[in-house]
């Protein structure tokens, strides 16, 4: 696990240099084509300025998008007991308890560190999970706090979103701003044109990757820590029975979730956040094996 927690670490660095080079390669390509190098300058430094502010906000952001509210261990003693044993026995900072008021059952961990981590359960989790199958749904959040998977959730998160706001303004500049290509070579303008709007999806490809290869991670943590992988196995299982859209649904924080909150459809299973459950209860069950 200490190794596990040391990549997420090093990922965290990567994945900022990767989306700054993708950043500052849009902006150099918008240099190129309005013959103007102050654009890179500007468009990387507005992009890490960006990345930084997410980096502290993007968290009470989540919290803020999910319609969570904070709860003390006298609103539901069942849930922030769970938490706080974990906590103990993980020895892992207290993170701060929320429930959504949702029937759709979830949940999901995020802030920068676990010392300043937050964790979040629907009412519709807490309706169908027993205490063992609740306790293996929270111990895979922690999972998530202890790797440090939260802090690359919320880069990723802040440098999609900066990628998607960058690319959109250069593109509505190539159509609505003045043309003025340094050499009039209109291939170069194409070019350009087209990087700028496959920019977003190859970010959108680096989020899937980390966000799927996170999730058996944070799984295994999670059965590590209660010693009862087939309490988590059986949580997967509910959650693709009983699993339905969140009322309040965000594609920008959809990798957050222990499971899709989104509409199921064929776009939506393409570019899926989360590797599907049945390989996930597998997994766990393999670990439950050799126990």
């Amino acid at each position: 696990m200490y190794s596990a927690i040391r990549r997420n670490k090093v990922n965290s660095f990567l994945i900022i240099l990767l989306f700054i080079a993708i950043v500052g390669g849009l902006g150099w390509l918008a240099s190129y084509i309005y013959n103007s190098p102050g654009i890179v300058i500007a468009v990387v430094v507005c992009a890490v300025g960006y990345a930084v502010i997410q980096y502290f906000a993007a968290g009470r952001q989540a919290i803020g998008m999910s319609g969570a509210q904070r709860i003390t261990e006298a609103d539901n003693p069942r849930l922030y007991r769970i938490v706080e044993n974990l906590s103990i026995t993980t020895g892992t900072p207290m993170p701060e308890v929320y429930i959504v008021h949702d029937p759709a059952p979830n949940a999901f961990a995020t802030g920068r560190d676990p010392e300043h981590a937050m964790v979040a359960a629907t009412t519709g989790l807490l309706d169908i999970m027993t205490d063992s199958e609740l306790e293996g749904v929270m111990a895979h959040e922690l999972g998530h706090v202890r790797n440090y998977d939260i802090r690359v959730s919320m880069i990723v998160y802040g440098l999609v979103v900066a990628v998607g706001m960058i690319s959109d303004v250069l593109v509505r500049m190539a159509f609505f701003g003045r043309s003025n290509n340094s050499n009039g070579n209109p291939v170069v303008l194409i070019f350009g044109l087209v990087a700028m709007l496959i920019a977003p999806l190859i970010a959108t490809v680096v989020q899937l990757a980390v966000s799927r290869q996170r999730e058996y991670l944070a799984d295994a943590t999670g059965a590590l820590t209660t010693r009862h992988p087939e309490a988590l196995a059986s949580a997967l299982h509910k959650l693709s029975e009983y699993g339905r859209p969140l009322q309040k649904q965000q594609s920008s924080m959809a990798h957050l979730w222990i499971a899709d909150p989104l509409k199921p459809g064929v776009v939506q299973r393409l570019f899926a956040t989360h590797p599907p459950i049945p390989d996930r209860i597998r997994r766990l069950l393999d670990i439950g094996g050799k126990f």
